[in-house]
């Protein structure tokens, strides 16, 4: 898989870096001598990223979430369907 490339590389080879993100879901670092190197992300992945470090930005909203998750990673609260959520809090 290619995670790092040069400037060179991805200059000649754009569409092949560009799926390369794509399909990996990941960054492809282009890496440049002399200055600094830049990743070529998809979007969504970018959108994603952008929206966590917002939701983790609060302390207090990083601890709620966390343990959320934990409580969802040990079982002890059942999966629930959104349209059972949504009829719960009112906004069906």
């Amino acid at each position: 898989m290619m995670n790092e490339v040069s400037y060179s590389f991805a200059r000649n080879n754009l569409a092949q870096v560009l799926e390369t993100a794509e399909e990996a879901l990941a960054p492809v670092i282009v890496k440049r001598r002399n200055h600094a190197d830049m990743a070529i992300v998809p979007a969504a992945e970018l959108r994603s990223l952008e929206e966590t470090a917002h939701l983790l930005r609060s302390p207090k909203n990083a601890q709620r979430l966390l343990a959320a998750l934990q409580r969802a990673l040990g079982g002890s609260v059942k999966p629930r369907e959104i349209c059972d959520l949504r009829g719960e809090v009112g906004l069906e």
